[in-house]
């Protein structure tokens, strides 16, 4: 029997704990590290460095990207589930009560535009407790908004309230609206324009020309349905990046301008968003070595160019897009807009070769010269450089002493060397100048004027603006009035003798009208800033006439040949996207009651009857 085995224990004593010891271990553990490091191939070693360098340069890239979503992050507050939400100052984005949404269920109207302060903001929550984004009853969901960027989030947005009581003559141009809308989504959906009459479409940029330009006429008529249709297809299939030459001036004026204010009347980041990448691909065109912008950009391959007949650009095209590069930069915050179009307006306001005020209708891109000397209209090429004069000065807080004074300058001007009164009825008129030698012409374009003077009179200018104002209305109302049709041809020709015809005629290849806003422009400028309700009544026969001659059974209205034939007006087969985008929504505006719809002290029209901001004076 074997004994009990012993336990036996064996002594061991610690030293204390050197506490360089874990340096030594650190130490230990780099040799080790460094003999297997030696024992590697030199492939290995090689193809382990290259890794290790590729990695770094990845992370050199994304650096910035990292840092702006980390200051992103920092402006942002968390909600309930500690998700991140918009920004701070975006926080106040303008909605409207959920009853207006049960309103409009009930009546379809256009609301109200009344502007407010910001704090008259609320987010009405869904059934999800999701906010969802409001506007005069057409409910955007929560997902389907984008989010205003930082440096938009300062810019306020137009608040919306329930719609008013609509006039007769208001739910009439909605159902033209409809009709016109109809035929375009049926036949054309995302072309430019409509043929309504062949129920097919045309392109010229390709670009959808037709939906951009009527976004904010839908908003502005609470059509909530379209609307939201045209949002659809503005996300899911408007894209810049294609191989197109547009060319600058329509561009800017039609989808630049259209979606900058429908970001402004919605508060919807989409269209900001939109707004600065078509923006960007144009600004190619400012790469001339006079800074005067080519006519034409191609803007998938960033590249630009003059006519392919000259090298001149029109000067109503280069200073009629500042309105809306201007306010791209205050809400990007990015000043290279601003400052190519700022930089063109003081070029122009240096140059010789003007005529008390009146500029030439060319300007050459090469060596910034006005060409083409000694020819001066208010009509086509030339119109919109001194409506954007006053319109300028009022966007930034009338500020800008130059572009006052050249306006000024050039409405004397004006009055000196364009101004006359027809024979019999003494209407008064404005025609052109060349070389010296008066030509009693006058397109249907400078029917801006009127509406032009009596915004500036309405601004603090002097009160001889609206008399002339007024008396320049009533002529282009009879423009319209002395045809058959009731409709004004694009160009007419005044009588300046006694006793030798009527006051107005029309030369042939004169007669066609292509559904143009100019004159209903003006006449909601003067009824606006006079509450004189002729104009409104003077606009309601225009806008019949319209409809007699113009609409098509089958959706969408046409231009017309001939003005002069009630009985064979002779349909062109096309609708220009300005019907929609200007000449509707004008009609509404003048037959609205409600003065604060789209508040002319608080907005500025562009060329293209899209509303942008009048900048704080603050």
């Amino acid at each position: 029997m074997y004994p009990p085995a012993r336990k036996e224990f064996i002594s061991l004593t610690l030293p204390e704990q050197d506490p360089r010891s874990y340096n030594n271990n650190k130490s230990w553990r780099k040799q080790s590290c460094w003999r297997k490091w030696k024992q590697l191939s030199r492939l290995q070693r090689s193809l382990i460095l290259l890794l290790v360098a590729f990695l770094l340069i990845c992370g050199i890239a994304t650096y910035p990207n990292l840092s702006e979503q980390w200051k992103a992050l920092t402006e942002t507050s968390p909600d309930e589930g500690g998700r991140p939400v918009a920004p701070r100052k975006a926080e106040k984005r303008l909605e409207v009560e959920r009853t207006a949404s049960r309103q409009l269920g009930k009546k379809r109207g256009p609301p109200s535009l009344k502007l407010q302060k910001k704090e008259n903001v609320s987010e009405v929550q869904a059934g999800d407790g999701l906010p969802v984004h409001s506007w005069r009853g057409a409910m955007i969901e929560a997902d389907q908004v984008t989010e205003v960027p930082p440096s938009a989030a300062e810019i306020e947005v137009v608040p919306v309230q329930v719609p008013g009581k609509l006039t007769d003559r208001q739910r009439a141009v909605t159902e033209a609206f409809r009709h016109a809308w109809g035929g375009y989504k049926e036949f054309a959906w995302g072309h430019d324009e409509l043929k309504p009459i062949s129920k097919s479409y045309s392109e010229w940029f390709g670009l959808g020309l037709t939906l951009i330009d009527a976004l904010d006429t839908m908003w502005i008529l609470g059509l909530k349905e379209e609307f939201e249709d045209a949002r659809q297809w503005v996300s899911t299939e408007l894209s810049f990046a294609k191989n197109v030459d547009v060319n600058l001036f329509e561009s800017t004026i039609r989808i630049l301008g259209g979606l900058l204010s429908t970001f402004h009347l919605t508060g919807d980041g989409l269209f900001l968003e939109k707004a600065k990448d078509i923006g960007s691909r144009l600004m190619p065109a400012f790469n001339t070595p006079s800074k005067i912008p080519y006519s034409d950009v191609n803007i998938g391959r960033g590249t630009a160019h003059p006519p392919r007949w000259t090298s001149d650009s029109t000067v109503a095209e280069v200073t009629s897009i500042q309105l809306e590069f201007r306010d791209l930069s205050r809400l990007t915050g990015d000043m290279k807009y601003q400052t190519a179009v700022d930089d063109v307006m003081k070029h122009i306001h240096s140059l010789g070769g003007k005529h008390d005020g009146l500029v030439p209708m060319f300007i050459n891109t090469n060596n910034g010269q006005f060409s083409h000397l000694g020819v001066f209209t208010l009509g086509a090429r030339a119109d919109s450089y001194y409506e954007y004069l006053l319109k300028q000065w009022i966007q930034g807080g009338k500020k800008e002493s130059e572009l006052l004074e050249d306006y000024l300058q050039a409405i004397e001007g004006v009055k000196k060397n364009l101004l006359r009164k027809s024979e019999p009825k003494k209407l008064t008129f404005v025609g052109e100048l060349a070389h010296n030698n008066f030509s009693p012409k006058m397109d249907h374009l400078v029917c801006f004027l009127p509406g032009t003077l009596a915004l500036g009179a309405h601004h603090g200018l002097a009160p001889d603006h609206m008399e002339l104002a007024k008396a320049l209305m009533e002529t282009c109302y009879q423009m319209y009035a002395q045809t058959e049709t009731g409709l004004s041809p694009e160009i007419v020709h005044f009588n300046l003798f006694p006793r030798q015809g009527k006051d107005i005629e029309i030369k042939p290849a004169d007669k066609h009208n292509l559904l143009r806003p100019e004159t209903v422009e003006s006449l909601f400028y003067l009824h606006r800033l006079t509450g004189d309700k002729k104009y409104q009544d003077w606009g309601w026969h225009i806008f019949n006439s319209f409809i007699k001659y113009t609409k098509v059974s089958s959706g969408g209205f046409t231009s017309i040949n001939n003005v002069d034939s009630a009985s064979n007006p002779d349909p062109r087969d096309k609708m220009e996207s300005f019907f929609l985008g200007e000449t509707l929504k004008y009609f509404f505006l003048l037959f609205s009651e409600d003065f604060s719809l789209v508040d002319l002290d608080r907005f500025v029209f562009n060329t293209e009857a899209h509303p942008l901001p009048i900048w704080p004076t603050a």
